[in-house]
């Protein structure tokens, strides 16, 4: 399955260069095949030798090289198909659904599941193109026609060896395991020819569109008017910060370059104020410290350590009433992909604004914020993901806006908003915050190489120099007069040209080459200049608490309680799902597809208990049911948890909730999509498979199946949080499935495992799930077996070592693993942090 998502991950750069006719496809393709045959050679070895004696396999060395040459080519058909897939599906969504569906075919139909006997006829085609059925085939010939089972039993006329073969279903005859490997070495030949041929003919999918065109997002000037009515009233805070520095532990890198400080200075003691109604733009050249000091300011620093005065119109800024007030929109446009513009707006309203506030002036203020930023024509619209789907980039700036807009602010924080936007959608957006302003907020934007119309809309600069000191804190001046007077005073500054850039200007004449040419330090100049004595006055005057005025006070940290988080919090996750048909809705549809074709592989397997192997083979399908589809389930989940959990840390930042209620929240929007599979799956199968029907049966079977689902899910999801990343946490899960296949209790019974791995099949959810469903199925039954006259249920107990009176304790455990695994996501949500700022 690796081989889909790194094949997809290639595509887009290929398709670039094939259409370029950079080379022809199979110069491509031939390549990537011939450089995996030595890395599945060492890979094989590897295993083999550790395995293949231990195991205790004939020692023959020949067996033990033959043994070593079916495992290679079954590695590199695999590779070749999942390759095939991921080429012609060319989306990950599309190639690992229909991946895990040929994976599923290709197990299922293998004669280990079901043996070759008990496969359907309509089926019987599908036995005969799995290569997992002539590896095993070959597998199984090479080591029972072996030295070790050629012993013959007295009432026999079949060597011990031929028996077994027999017995379960597979060729026995030598010859076999050539038709293997010669079957296994002609389907790698032709998957890499398709792959060739996918690679030649197919082009790439087409990306979808922003949800409207630009030219729909004017708005008309009647509407202008209304604007700017705010709904709320609104209290204006100034901000100053006096002295302030910030450093963080020296990395490793720089004391091996000799570096001798314990601590990297970052901010040398920056000053300045920013006011109500006034526009401030944060500039200076990479590294100068801008959005450093942007993030200090507004608390969102997750390490370091930080120094100086900073208060809040007039008293000292303490963070858990400054998020309060305060708004942040990050450079980076962060938000839940699967709800529309009104829903994300009204779901930040509803956790930020203070609760006496009622529902319809809320949503009345939210009416009001989307004309203010011009959204208004999206609000039914999915934000999307940036660049595959959804809002444009511009869109999404203003999206950014609006969201910190509805918590109805007293200052705003806006890294780099026109970053990355053409010189039209970036005057959209500078529209959006010149009205905010407007509305007599505090606000505050690091700006990069601005157009001069961009930086002429801007009140005041603070301008930095690298090394994170200021030399320039002070109004711009019409056409920037102001600067321009003020550096073009510095003896050695060159004059501005006419029509220049005054941004560029600025930026260019105060760079450290221009410093070490006429020799001077703009930043110790700043520091006696007259300018910087009137910000310090300022400072000094707004760092005094007007008359009358009180100090920022909430009862509670958070504006809702924690039920009203928890319930919003469900309900954003609620339309996230329902407007995503790719999650919600496919998961519904394979998962009755998937119920209809096992029912037609295992069809009434589940009322023959006559032998041994019938027995096998309702477990197999068991077995199958609970991988499959919870694996699928566990592995389609992460990528939405991964996608929601950078719009996880960006709310908490924000104040809108605290973890668990989000936790909660994500954990049980799963129920009830899980237990409408559970409900589709089991019955379709449970009719088909022709299980006993009762009431008592049929529903724990139900049950079983619900909170095995469960449990994979939320196994699925709290992988995501305990780890950095989707890719990390995919990588664990499946070695996690491995060691769950093994120890299920199907591949080795329990009381069959050495005694020092025995532990774990108590700890492996899915040996409890096969405990209950095989035992709530067949554990009453005395009906006696054909050959060993043994009843069923002593078989299942002398067996399996499963018994039918502890069925009420297995219950409880499948449940407790959905419960653990839940809380353990929530707890990893509340406690572990990967986003280092």
């Amino acid at each position: 399955m690796a081989e889909i998502a790194m094949t997809i991950q290639k595509l887009p750069v290929f398709f670039k260069q094939r259409n370029f006719f950079f080379f022809p496809a199979w110069a491509y393709a031939l390549p990537v095949w011939i450089l995996s045959i030595p890395v599945s050679v060492v890979e094989i070895g590897v295993f083999t030798v550790l395995t293949y004696y231990e195991i205790g396999y004939d020692p023959n060395f020949g067996r033990f090289v033959k043994y070593y040459l079916v495992l290679l080519l079954q590695i590199q058909t695999a590779s070749s198909l999942f390759r095939l897939i991921g080429a012609t599906g060319r989306n990950m969504i599309i190639a690992n659904t229909f991946g895990f569906f040929v994976l599923l075919l290709i197990f299922a139909l293998s004669g280990f599941l079901l043996s070759r006997e008990n496969v359907k006829k309509w089926w019987i085609w599908g036995y005969y193109i799995s290569p997992m059925m002539y590896a095993q085939n070959a597998i199984m010939v090479n080591e029972f026609r072996g030295h070790s089972w050629k012993h013959v039993s007295r009432n026999a006329n079949m060597s011990l060896g031929v028996e077994v073969l027999e017995s379960l279903g597979y060729f026995s005859g030598s010859y076999w395991y050539w038709i293997g490997v010669g079957a296994l070495l002609g389907m790698v030949i032709l998957l890499n020819s398709c792959c060739v041929l996918a690679l030649t003919y197919l082009n790439p999918l087409g990306k979808p569109q922003a949800v409207l065109p630009e030219n729909e997002n004017e708005v008309s000037t009647e509407n202008n008017v209304n604007k700017r009515k705010v709904v709320l009233p609104l209290e204006p805070h100034s901000i100053t910060f006096d002295d302030v520095k910030y450093s963080v532990d020296m990395p490793q890198e720089m004391k091996n370059q000799g570096a001798t400080e314990d601590r990297l200075v970052l901010l040398k003691g920056v000053s300045g104020a920013f006011r109500p109604g006034v526009l401030t733009a944060l500039m200076g050249v990479s590294g100068a410290g801008k959005t450093t000091l942007m993030d200090v300011l507004a608390g969102r620093k997750t390490g370091g350590y930080i120094e100086g005065n900073i208060t809040i119109s007039g008293y000292p800024k303490k963070q858990e009433t400054f998020a309060r007030i305060s708004g942040y929109c990050e450079q980076n446009d962060i938000h839940s992909p699967c709800v529309t513009v009104y829903e994300a707006l009204v779901f930040s309203a509803w956790l930020r604004l203070p609760p006496e506030i009622d529902t319809e002036t809320r949503k009345a203020f939210v009416e009001s914020v989307m004309e203010l930023v011009e959204l208004t024509p999206l609000r039914g619209g999915l934000v999307g993901l940036p660049g595959v789907n959804g809002l444009s980039t511009e869109q999404r700036k203003r999206l950014t806006i609006a969201v910190e807009l509805v918590a109805n602010p007293s200052i705003i924080f806006m890294d780099e908003p026109t970053s990355g936007l053409d010189a039209r959608a970036a005057a959209i957006v500078m529209r959006t915050v010149r009205n905010t302003v407007d509305t007599g907020r505090t606000v505050v934007c690091t700006i990069h190489q601005p157009s001069i119309d961009i930086f002429e809309s801007f009140d005041e600069l603070l301008l930095m120099k690298r090394g994170g000191q200021e030399i320039y804190v002070g109004p711009l001046g019409r056409h920037s007069c102001n600067l321009i007077q003020y550096f073009e005073g510095i003896q050695g500054v060159a004059r501005i040209r006419d029509g220049y850039n005054p941004a560029t200007w600025m930026l260019e004449v105060t760079s450290s080459a221009q410093e070490m040419i006429s020799g001077v330090d703009f930043a110790e100049l700043y520091k006696n200049s007259e300018l910087y004595r009137r910000n310090k006055a300022l400072i000094n005057e707004l760092s005094t608490p007007p008359p009358g005025a009180k100090d920022l006070h909430f009862q509670t940290k958070y504006s809702q309680p924690f039920l009203t988080q928890f319930i919003a919090c469900l309900w954003k996750q609620h339309w996230s799902y329902w407007h995503n048909p790719l999650y919600s809705a496919v998961r519904i549809l394979y998962t009755a597809f998937l119920a209809i074709l096992f029912g037609s592989i295992f069809w009434d397997l589940g009322s023959k208990r006559r032998t041994q192997q019938e027995i096998f083979n309702a477990m197999g399908s068991m077995h199958a049911s609970v991988f499959f589809l919870g694996v699928q389930i566990a592995s389609s989940v992460q990528p939405v948890v991964s996608v929601e959990r950078a719009v996880f840390y960006r709310e908490r930042a924000a104040g809108l909730y605290s973890a668990l209620p989000y936790a909660f929240g994500q954990a049980v929007i799963e129920i009830p999509y899980s237990f409408a599979q559970a409900i589709i799956y089991g019955t379709i199968v449970y009719a088909m498979i022709g299980f006993e029907w009762t009431a008592a049966k049929y529903w724990w079977y139900i049950y079983f199946m619900f909170f095995s689902l469960l449990y994979f899910t939320f196994y699925g999801m709290m992988a995501v949080a305990l780890t950095p990343n989707f890719h990390i946490s995919n990588i664990i899960s499946f070695f996690f499935y491995s060691l769950w296949n093994l120890f299920s209790g199907f591949l080795i019974p329990r009381p069959r495992t050495p005694v020092w791995w025995r532990w774990y099949h108590w700890a492996n959810p899915v040996s409890w799930t096969l405990y209950g469903l095989l035992t709530s199925q067949f554990g009453d039954v005395r009906d006696e077996l054909e050959i060993t006259k043994q009843p069923v249920q002593e078989f299942l107990a002398s067996y399996f070592g499963f018994r039918h009176d502890f069925i009420g304790v297995v219950a409880l455990m499948v449940a407790g693993f959905g419960v653990l695994f839940a809380f353990v996501f929530a707890f990893a949500v509340k406690t572990l942090n990967f986003q280092r700022r």
